[in-house]
């Protein structure tokens, strides 16, 4: 038997800055958007401003878990805390799914009844909005497709700005019509769109969770490759998951009929289920 593996998590570069920026910049506009949906009456902003809040608390958890995913394992957690990441991006997609319920609940109410609404007050605090929310994703644009928790940050941020641009056009439409229902409509479609982009991040989480087999992973064509490999007659108890949001491990059983094949071969399989199908921990059984 032989295993490979790598002795460090593979957190994402300066996570930690992008994170203690976004939530940062995040907390500041919250307790501005609060203010200045008060002020103005407006059910958008202060559905905006919760969102943002549920995202500062996201992003606080998501940096926890960078943290601890980073931590090596001990003698009760043999794997380290990297499952870690993927708690977090379950209960990421589940807080945002949560929050956006009571967006669109709130807007549902405010369409039998609108209330007045400065609607220039609302255009210039979400444009703030979406300069903030949109630099705040862009922080986390660039590891989003290699990290389900860095995916989740990203999509929290970015339905942020989606949200402030809706009450951008809100605000505008107001101003120009006085039509007041438009401020809890553009709530409640916003609250539609988060849903939407929210359900493949739940998903994905779920099944990460479940131990299933990460996406970018075809089990068919890792039972492929081995089985074709020099001496193999065949490939037993494949097991493929992931042990964080960013780290895979492969188990298996390969029968081979002459003997052990030897380190050299062994290490070079390894090699190859690195390279070829992203696993960093492979434990292969002769």
């Amino acid at each position: 038997m032989t295993h490979d593996h790598d002795h460090v998590a593979h957190a994402p570069r300066n996570a930690g800055r992008a994170f203690a920026l976004g939530i940062g910049l995040n907390l500041a506009f919250v307790l501005v958007e609060a203010v200045y949906g008060v002020l103005a009456h407006s059910m958008a902003l202060l559905a905006d401003a919760g969102h943002n809040l549920s995202d500062v608390l996201a992003l606080t958890l998501a940096w926890g878990a960078s943290t601890l995913a980073r931590r090596g394992p001990s003698e009760r957690f043999t794997y380290g805390l990297r499952s870690s990441s993927i708690l977090v991006a379950l209960l990421n997609a589940a807080l945002l799914l949560v929050v956006t319920g009571g967006i669109a609940w709130e807007a549902i109410n405010r369409l039998a009844s609108p209330a007045p609404v400065a609607g220039e007050t609302v255009i210039w605090v979400a444009l703030v909005g979406i300069l903030i929310n949109g630099a705040s994703a862009m922080l986390f644009a660039r590891d989003r497709r290699r990290d389900i928790n860095m995916r989740g940050a990203f999509l929290h941020l970015a339905a942020d700005a989606a949200v402030s641009l809706g009450v951008v056009v809100a605000g505008i439409g107001i101003v120009f019509t006085g039509w007041l229902w438009l401020d809890p409509l553009a709530g409640l479609v916003i609250a539609v769109a988060i849903v939407w982009s929210t359900w493949g991040l739940l998903r994905d989480s779920v099944a990460l969770a479940l131990n299933a087999v990460p996406e970018h992973i075809d089990p068919r064509v890792v039972r492929t490759y081995l089985s074709l490999l020099a001496g193999v007659a065949e490939v037993h108890d494949l097991h493929i998951w992931a042990m964080s949001t960013t780290e895979t491990a492969l188990t298996v059983h390969l029968v081979i009929p002459g003997g052990h094949p030897g380190d050299a071969f062994m290490a070079e399989v390894c090699k190859e289920l690195r390279a070829r199908y992203h696993v960093h921990h492979a434990t292969i059984q002769i």
